[in-house]
């Protein structure tokens, strides 16, 4: 069945940079646009980044714009995110999302809008 698993993830000093990577199987990947969410301890799952099926539109959460960088790579049937210039406050289980949809709607910072979750990989940026 459909499967998506993040990697990546793992201790990092603040400033630093990491690189998360989510694989999918059992769909077919360039038809879904992608998202990526994360949960801090303690607080909801939320935002973070979103894009279409041919990487053509992107979207972020105000607290990550400027710093991250949502990408995909259809060949590979991959999506990333590039975390640049972390804080303590990045640090969270960061999930990997496909929505049933080609495009990114104006409902993309939605959980709802996502079919498909992966099982998260732990960031966790010190200082």
């Amino acid at each position: 069945q459909v499967q998506l698993v993040e990697s990546g993830g793992g201790l990092v000093q603040a400033g630093g940079s990491l690189r998360l990577s989510c694989a999918a199987s059992g769909l077919t990947f360039s038809r879904n646009a992608m998202g990526w969410f994360r949960q801090a301890p303690g607080k909801e799952r939320g935002f973070v980044a979103a894009i279409s099926w041919n990487g053509a539109t992107t979207n972020y959460a105000d607290s990550v714009k400027g710093r991250f960088t949502i990408s995909r790579d259809n060949d590979k049937n991959t999506v990333y995110l590039q975390l640049n210039s972390m804080t303590p406050e990045d640090t969270a289980v960061s999930y990997c999302a496909a929505r049933n949809k080609y495009f990114v709607g104006s409902n993309y910072y939605s959980l709802y809008e996502y079919m498909y979750w992966g099982q998260g990989t732990q960031v966790t940026v010190s200082s």
